[in-house]
């Protein structure tokens, strides 16, 4: 397919009074909407007409009203529905405890003086000279010394909540 004057003057034409490209491609035939937008952009066109409307109005049906529920007269002994009535909730102000930024000192350790049974917590910036590690002996096989290991292993959210036997009957209740 090549562009010649006549399919180039349609393609104006048609741009000029707001069509898609998707719609001139079609129009045009034998040629892609990409193919439209490409010629469209090497001859410069640029203002164009209000945006085409769909080919095809968008039908979207009604949504069917909700039934509203009417309470029944025929029984006297009808109750009225239950109301729901809501404590009010009363704020309670926040204490806040002033946050004191925890500045840790330098370690002992480098990169170079690090051995095996040695704390491996990282204090300050790897970039700077002055990054260090904690250096402090590390114990029962951890590579931190207790005070790090604290911070580094937290307990478990299941560990801090005590199993109890309602726990145990909701969790077989899948099985049964």
């Amino acid at each position: 397919m090549s562009w010649t004057d006549e399919r180039v003057e349609t393609l104006k034409k048609l741009w000029q009074e707001g069509h898609s490209a998707s719609q001139i491609a079609k129009t045009l035939g034998g040629v892609t909407r990409n193919a439209v937008i490409g010629k469209v952009h090497r001859l410069g066109l640029s203002g164009r007409a209000a945006p085409s409307q769909p080919a095809r109005p968008l039908y979207k049906p009604a949504r069917p009203s909700r039934p509203v529920a009417q309470p029944s007269h025929g029984s006297s002994h009808a109750s009225p529905p239950p109301m729901r009535v809501s404590t009010p909730v009363v704020a309670r102000p926040v204490v806040s405890q002033p946050i004191v930024p925890y500045v840790e000192e330098p370690g002992t350790a480098t990169v170079l003086t690090l051995g095996a049974k040695m704390c491996k917590w990282p204090i300050g910036d790897p970039s700077s000279d002055s990054f260090s590690f904690c250096g402090r002996r590390s114990d029962d096989g951890t590579p931190y010394c207790v005070e790090h290991a604290r911070v580094a292993y937290q307990p478990s959210q299941k560990a801090k909540k005590r199993d109890t036997g309602a726990d145990l009957s909701r969790s077989l209740r899948r099985y049964l």
